[in-house]
């Protein structure tokens, strides 16, 4: 975080667009429309998570498409791309196109690696070519090359009736400058500075020892590992801009969760390190930060109460469970049309009952139509996937350090 009394310059949300397998248009309706609620609370910027054969945005930048069609100024990013799972000339000119429908709002996030669980997958993903394909930083300068306009092909001209280009088409000229890698080492963090890309922190990072004698001080926690790798940074890109994603739990949703799911909550508020990787601690309750008005702090309230629900384990209770506290609405924007009186008789009561944030979510949301919740073992399978944190996956508070 910034020193007290430095201002943010940008605060944003993540969100995994969770959808129900038999009805997944509800699913993505419901995060077309809260990134259109959030450009009305008057969030910078709104950002989606890539989910490969699972139950969360398989092609983000097809609904981030759509987002533009529905935006005027609210940025739209992805964190992250899974490199591993694109060709780089093919991905360049999705970006190019969704950029311009944009206006110049696409900010993408991109990360190498093999694609996860790929013995099970290189069959289907790549059946000819899965021993030579590289999924170093090789594949990400390559998307870069292209996205910057520099030849893809040796022939341009015209052929019959048809005009050929030798670089991406459409061209977007400021993409380049907006591009983010995703990272959570030194050398992430090094690489990304010396190509003149952003730079994406998580709440997760690698325990590792910085190359600087100032950051080899002890206790190396969460935030002065995070500190060395964007000073990392912006010593090889001074001018770069670095997003700082951080998990913030309201303290109603809290104490609710901790009497029903004791482990998960105790992770998520106290941080944890297992394997090398270090969790970020959650943030409780609403944090006063600086530079915003009460009414920035409300809409980011708001906007907590409807993403939070899977960003918690879902641990179930060995104890009986208590009945959830009363609904609370939360505050409304004065452009939010009010949705309608909910009905006498709950139609919770015959199921297992939901956090009371899945339950504002549908409350707060204008009525346009039904979206079903996730169920408890989509939840659980789509946050706790190896290589990703269970912590980061629903909200990033993006903010841009100074």
């Amino acid at each position: 975080m910034p020193p007290a009394g430095t201002p943010l310059e940008k605060l944003g949300f993540l969100t995994i667009g969770l959808f129900d397998e038999a009805n997944p248009a509800a699913g993505h309706e419901t995060t077309l429309r809260m990134i259109e609620l959030g450009e009305r609370l008057g969030f910078d910027s709104a950002w989606v998570r890539h989910r490969h054969l699972q139950y969360g945005i398989s092609s983000p930048i097809a609904v981030l498409a759509a987002a533009t069609q529905r935006t005027r100024r609210i940025e739209l990013g992805t964190a992250v791309i899974p490199l591993g799972w694109e060709n780089p000339l093919r991905l360049a000119e999705d970006l190019a196109t969704v950029d311009v429908l944009s206006g110049g709002r696409l900010n993408p996030g991109v990360s190498v690696g093999p694609p996860m669980h790929w013995d099970d997958v290189k069959a289907a993903l790549y059946p000819d070519t899965a021993d030579a394909e590289d999924f170093g930083y090789e594949r990400v300068s390559r998307l870069l090359r292209f996205v910057a306009g520099e030849p893809a092909s040796g022939f341009h001209g015209t052929e019959g009736i048809e005009r050929f280009s030798d670089r991406v088409q459409p061209h977007s000229p400021g993409l380049r400058s907006r591009l983010w890698y995703g990272g959570a080492s030194l050398r992430s963090a090094a690489w990304a500075g010396q190509h003149g890309m952003n730079f994406l922190t998580s709440s997760v990072v690698r325990a590792e020892e910085s190359a600087d004698p100032a950051d080899r001080t002890a206790p190396r926690g969460f935030a002065e590992i995070q500190r060395s790798h964007i000073r990392e940074f912006r010593s090889a890109h001074p001018t770069g801009r670095v997003s700082q994603g951080l998990v913030v739990i309201p303290t109603l949703i809290a104490q609710w969760f901790t009497r029903r799911r004791g482990l998960a909550i105790s992770l998520a508020l106290n941080g944890a390190s297992f394997g090398g990787i270090v969790v970020a601690p959650a943030l409780v309750g609403l944090i006063a930060l600086a530079g915003f008005t009460d009414a920035m702090l409300i809409a980011a309230a708001v906007m907590v109460a409807i993403l939070v629900p899977a960003v918690l384990l879902w641990v179930p209770s060995q104890a009986a469970t208590p009945a959830p506290p009363a609904r609370i609405s939360a505050p409304r924007h004065p452009a939010t049309p009010a949705p309608p009186s909910a009905p006498a008789k709950s139609r919770m009561s015959a199921r297992r009952p939901m956090p009371p944030s899945q339950d504002r979510a549908a409350h707060t949301l204008p009525p346009q139509s039904p979206h079903p919740a996730p169920t408890p073992a989509q939840s659980h399978q789509t946050q706790c996937c190896p290589g990703t944190s269970c912590f980061s996956d629903t909200r990033r508070s993006s903010h841009h350090l100074p």
